[in-house]
């Protein structure tokens, strides 16, 4: 039997291109707050559906008292802890990396680029990311915030790159992921 990869949040304490090692060690921090506050155990399985269809097992680090006070807005940081799964999940999945925050209403959240490329911005900008977080939903709900964050990323559509729209769900856990191809059909993985 194969065993299962592991996505471990305290990778996002190294950073990315366009997240501060501090930055990730946050996301990290929420992460770890919406997987125990939905009693999970590292170790847990985070089904992912979608453009891809795998498993991973999460690993994240205790939370403590004060990083409960420090992360009690669950919309917040439901919101935050998403990203850094998504972070991961595109990092594991795909040959891309977070590379630049995109700004409001883009209708997008991040910019991708190619790992380890070594283009200089704004020109290694290879496909958009919006992501999403739902502390607990059922599928009716996840399937209809997947919709919505596509539709929203229409508002960028005109760059014509491809688009990828993450949900992550946090009571099962489960991340479901769509792929918006561009205008040329082709979608960069």
């Amino acid at each position: 039997m194969s065993q299962i990869p592991v996505l471990s949040l305290q990778r996002l304490e190294q950073g990315l291109p366009a997240i501060t090692p501090a930055f990730g060690a946050a996301i990290a921090e929420a992460g770890a707050i919406c997987l125990t506050d939905e009693a999970h155990q590292p170790g847990v399985t985070l089904e992912v559906e979608g453009e891809f269809s795998t498993t991973f097992a999460l690993d994240w680090q205790p939370v403590t008292e004060q990083t409960r006070r420090c992360w009690n807005d669950e919309q917040y940081t439901t919101e935050q802890a998403a990203y850094g799964i998504a972070f991961l999940l595109i990092l594991q999945l795909t040959e891309l990396t977070v590379i630049e925050r995109s700004r409001k209403g883009t209708g997008f959240d991040y910019w991708l680029g190619t790992q380890g490329s070594t283009v200089a911005l704004p020109f290694d900008r290879m496909a958009r990311l919006e992501v999403s977080g739902i502390r607990r939903g059922n599928r009716s709900q996840i399937n209809a915030r997947v919709k919505q964050k596509t539709e929203q990323t229409r508002a960028s559509d005109s760059q014509g790159l491809p688009a990828y729209i993450i949900v992550v769900e946090f009571s099962r856990p489960i991340s479901v992921i769509n792929a918006k191809h561009n205008p040329e059909g082709t979608l960069l993985q």
